[in-house]
C-alpha cells in the first residue's frame, strides 16, 4: 500500500487514543476494514471510543496518527 493512500481516510476509534496510550482505530480500506495502532496527531488530544477520525500520517505496517474528523 502506498503511504499517501492512507492519509485522509476516515476511521473510528475502537480503543481510546490519547497521551501515554496506544489506541486502536478501524479504517475501511482495500475493500474491507482493518485495525491499526493509533496515536493522536496532537500530543494532548484524547479521542474516546466511537470518535470518527481522519488519518493524518501512516507508518507502515500498522500504525497511524489521527485527528478528530469533525468538530464538536
Amino acid at each position: 500500500m502506498d503511504d499517501s493512500s492512507m492519509v485522509g481516510l476516515l476511521g473510528r476509534v475502537t480503543g481510546t487514543v490519547g497521551p501515554g496510550l496506544v489506541g486502536e482505530v478501524i479504517v475501511r480500506i482495500r475493500g474491507g476494514a482493518e485495525h491499526f495502532l493509533a496515536y493522536p496527531s496532537s500530543p494532548s488530544d484524547r479521542l474516546e471510543t466511537g470518535t470518527v477520525v481522519t488519518v493524518i500520517e501512516y507508518l507502515p505496517p500498522r500504525t497511524v496518527y489521527v485527528a478528530r474528523a469533525y468538530d464538536g
